[in-house]
């Protein structure tokens, strides 16, 4: 094995933790994988003698590559048919012993919009310390602080994370109470519907014409039979790694995609995409009738 395969080689067994570790720093995949790829640019074009820990070196340069890009983000306004939405990941949900496990490994849509919601320099440093156990020391060199600045900043962060309330319902009871809410609006049942949603529900839609929300049980349900639609097959999918909704048309066009956030028994937060143009570069399960799901 030549030097070079062999640094390929090394990189590509610390690629996964890489991409995770920008996933939740930037929002999106996509962006993610463009940062691994540019700290492997970087990698190649440094000496790799010169470098004594390689996977802190790693680190520290996909941090700096993150944080470049965050605060480059707060600098450049979003155009108005951009919203800032997280990304959304789609897939079926099917169930299995590995549940757990892709729980622990998906990152959940709640918790990016929590992070979304923390300066640049308060995400890195929380990211880096609580999730990856990267040192005060090494976060502070790459934010220009000091070790105790840094360590203010990520509980600053874990605070107002902790303060968010994150989902924590299991994925079984999860699925019961998207597959309730799936039932209840199938049947027109508004009883149902206001024993499967929080009254305080947030729903948040986000559309070609900009970000749409909805407050309150009542609310929500009243925007939900108005755009109830017999042409509409809906059925549950994960997003993000958890139970959520996707919608088509009868012709198998996707309408959209709802993130359903579970608390106590009932959905507290929804997160949906309603944007063609999105929702068709998006990779997303087939239509199937309504039923056939399980």
């Amino acid at each position: 094995m030549t030097p070079d395969t062999q640094l390929a080689a090394v990189f590509e067994a610390e690629r996964a933790r890489l991409v995770a570790l920008a996933h939740r720093m930037l929002g999106s995949r996509a962006d993610a994988e463009d940062a691994v790829q540019e700290v492997w640019l970087r990698l190649v074009r440094h000496d790799p003698a010169s470098i004594d820990n390689l996977r802190g070196w790693l680190t520290t340069v996909a941090a700096r590559i993150c944080i470049d890009v965050l605060r480059a983000r707060t600098h450049r306004p979003l155009p108005a048919d951009e919203p800032n939405l997280p990304e959304f990941t789609v897939s079926e949900d099917v169930e299995s012993p590995d549940d757990a496990a892709a729980a622990n490994d998906a990152v959940g849509l709640a918790l990016l919009v929590v992070l979304e919601a923390l300066g640049p320099d308060e995400r890195l440093a929380f990211v880096l310390h609580d999730i990856f156990a990267v040192p005060f020391k090494d976060i502070a060199e790459i934010l220009g602080t000091s070790p105790a600045a840094a360590k203010m900043m990520a509980s600053r962060a874990r605070g107002k994370v902790r303060g968010a309330d994150l989902p924590s319902d299991g994925r079984r009871r999860q699925r019961q109470v998207v597959d309730a809410f799936l039932a209840a609006a199938r049947n027109g049942d508004f009883e149902a519907l206001l024993r499967v949603l929080d009254p305080q529900i947030t729903w948040r839609s986000y559309t070609p014409g900009g970000v749409v929300v909805k407050i309150g049980a009542t609310e929500v349900i009243a925007a939900a039979e108005r755009g109830a639609h017999a042409s509409v097959v809906a059925r549950r999918v994960l997003v993000n790694g958890e139970p959520g909704i996707m919608t088509w048309s009868r012709t198998g066009a996707p309408l959209s995609v709802m993130a359903c956030s579970v608390r106590g028994g009932r959905i507290v937060e929804v997160v949906a995409l309603v944007d063609p143009r999105r929702l068709a570069s998006m990779p997303t399960p087939p239509c199937r009738p309504a039923g056939t799901d399980d």
